[in-house]
């Protein structure tokens, strides 16, 4: 979870959203990533999907079995799509998200039994850093706003 804290520090030097991602296979990392909703202009720029779209690359393969995905914050509705997809294994996330998380706090997507995909599920992982981390963020966001 360092790694993906790390990652989401860099999308904070850019201005981004902090939020990071790590996808480790067999103990090595295999790719990572962090918003670039803002810089890229796209909906789509999430941490999970950026990474799990260079994994695919790196592994020449869209299913990425045996495999275990870090993010700072929950996945929402469109990142836990695209982890069943993937068929990722194991999912271990940081902080939950009440407004839009899709792994416990709104809905569960990734343990619906009605697909044909599970994810084994940890959450709660250096909880208070990935959490701090937004919230400065969107502080600092306010007080630009209120300035």
């Amino acid at each position: 979870m360092e790694l993906a804290l790390e990652q989401a520090r860099q999308a904070l030097r850019l201005d981004e959203v902090p939020i990071g991602a790590v996808l480790v296979k067999n103990d090595r990392v295999i790719a990572s990533g962090y918003n670039l909703r803002e810089t890229n202009q796209d909906p789509t720029d999430h941490a999970e999907i950026i990474t799990l779209r260079a994994a695919a690359h790196r592994l020449e393969s869209w299913r990425l079995e045996d495999t275990r995905l870090y993010v700072t914050l929950e996945p929402c509705a469109m990142c836990a799509g695209a982890i069943i997809q993937a068929r990722i294994p194991e999912l271990i996330f940081g902080a939950c998200d009440p407004k839009a998380g899709a792994v416990g706090s709104l809905y569960n997507l990734v343990q619906d039994e009605r697909l044909n995909h599970q994810v084994k599920v940890r959450q709660g992982v250096l909880k208070q850093d990935c959490s701090q981390l937004l919230k400065d963020f969107f502080q600092e966001l306010r007080i630009q706003k209120d300035g």
